[in-house]
């Protein structure tokens, strides 16, 4: 039997005790379905009902791009109540400048909802976490997404992974239905889950599903390996 010198390596290092693994990085794929429309949430819905592009990144522990709780940066304003995807886009350069994120992740949005739209991106040990965002629109600074999400979980990749997506209030404009003027609210207040209108019924306006796919050998992989 040969066994190459990477498998002796892990053999050794897991004899000791010691979490070795033969991959750091994963390839993803993010899918985002959308369930949202007037026969899921039929209170006041809009016409046109649609979301803005995904945008997010890889990253670390050591930023926090948005969380229920916190005031809203500016990245996280524009992308709410604009669909913008700039300022955003800027704060995850900012981070990646700064050593705590890896890469952006950026994909289109929906033209209709319900629909499905999806974004491949590459992840690592050192960024684990993933931050991906979308506009409800239309709507006054209402949000979907995930924030600080650990991908690597019990010394592996998740294989697969589904979230629930209950709509955000950015707490950036103080409209109380999808077609509410511009009403800026001063000072902002924290972002919160909306529970009440006109979000009755079902809370979750959809999913993202995370699938990852990499070639990390556990420490109880290692007889396959051999084989």
């Amino acid at each position: 039997m040969k066994v190459s010198q990477t498998i002796l390596i892990l053999l050794v290092n897991a004899a000791a005790g010691v979490s070795v693994f033969a991959d750091t990085s994963a390839q993803c794929t993010l899918r985002f379905d959308a369930i949202w429309s007037a026969q899921t949430h039929p209170t006041d819905f809009p016409s046109g009902p649609h979301f803005s592009g995904l945008i997010g990144g890889t990253h670390n522990a050591q930023v926090v791009f948005w969380q229920p709780g916190d005031l809203a940066t500016a990245g996280i304003q524009d992308m709410a109540e604009l669909g913008a995807k700039s300022p955003f886009r800027d704060e995850i350069e900012a981070a990646i400048s700064a050593g705590t994120a890896a890469d952006e992740v950026s994909g289109g949005g929906l033209g209709v909802s319900p629909g499905t739209v999806s974004v491949a991106f590459s992840i690592d040990v050192e960024f684990p976490y993933l931050t991906v965002v979308t506009m409800i629109a239309p709507s006054p600074d209402w949000f979907v997404g995930i924030h600080g999400l650990l991908l690597f979980e019990g010394g592996r990749w998740i294989v697969q992974k589904v979230i629930d997506l209950p709509p955000y209030d950015a707490g950036t404009d103080s409209g109380i239905t999808y077609m509410a003027p511009n009403l800026a609210t001063s000072p902002a207040v924290p972002i919160a889950q909306i529970t009440g209108h006109p979000f009755g019924g079902p809370t979750s306006l959809g999913t993202f599903t995370i699938d990852c796919t990499s070639s990390l050998i556990s420490l109880h992989g290692f007889e396959d390996a051999l084989d």
